[in-house]
């Protein structure tokens, strides 16, 4: 007879395996789905930042990924655009990681670790939240995922640019901050609506956090 005991280790094993191959494989999809959004762009005139879906995939990423794979997902791009492969926008190497719009891309997994630590929190037991969880997931997506990327890039702006319409904080505000926020708060909207639509029929890529009685 088999014991119950080893059946149960063995089972528990197999499920983590499973679910970390789910977690590399997300991983890798939402990768290649920044990738292609950062290539997405429209350029202005008066600002080397141009209009990007890069942040939008940030979102997803963050929020239907969960803190580890979402940040992770985002991380390895930027860390191999920093060795030299042209993943962010069609370009890479250290030109591209320390040039005018360096700022944004550095936070760039921080802000999709901090929506997926909010994503994991709001969701945790749940399939479905409400709606005062809702705007807090909304408020969450567009505060990390929009506002604290400006936060390291509008000063980083100032900094690496000789321009002057743009080389003193007031101007790299006008330059790499108002122009975007009402596109950045569209993409937040439709992010978070495709978070609650998603999230709850996604595969488990990890195990499930148990509450306490």
């Amino acid at each position: 007879m088999s014991n119950p005991t080893t059946a149960t280790s063995t089972q528990g094993s197999s499920m983590a395996t499973n679910q970390w191959i789910k977690g590399i494989v997300f991983t890798a999809l939402f990768g290649a789905l920044f990738i292609v959004a950062t290539m997405i762009k429209i350029p202005l005139g008066f600002t080397p930042v141009p209009i990007s879906m890069g942040t939008f995939a940030i979102m997803l990423a963050g929020g239907l990924l969960g803190a580890v794979y979402g940040f992770w997902s985002i991380f390895i791009v930027v860390a191999l655009t920093a060795l030299g492969l042209p993943f962010i926008g069609g370009a890479g190497g250290l030109a591209k990681i320390t040039g005018p719009t360096a700022g944004y891309i550095w936070m760039y997994p921080v802000a999709a670790l901090l929506i997926g630590l909010a994503s994991d929190a709001l969701f945790s037991g749940r399939k479905r939240i409400t709606l005062s969880r809702q705007l807090i997931l909304l408020l969450a997506v567009f505060g990390f995922g929009s506002l604290l990327v400006f936060v390291s890039g509008v000063p980083w702006l100032a900094h690496a640019t000789a321009n002057p319409d743009y080389d003193t904080f007031s101007g790299a505000l006008k330059a790499g901050f108002y122009p975007y926020l009402p596109g950045d708060a569209i993409k937040a909207v439709v992010a978070t609506l495709i978070i609650l639509s998603l999230k709850p029929v996604l595969p488990a890529i990890r195990r499930p956090i148990k509450k306490k009685s």
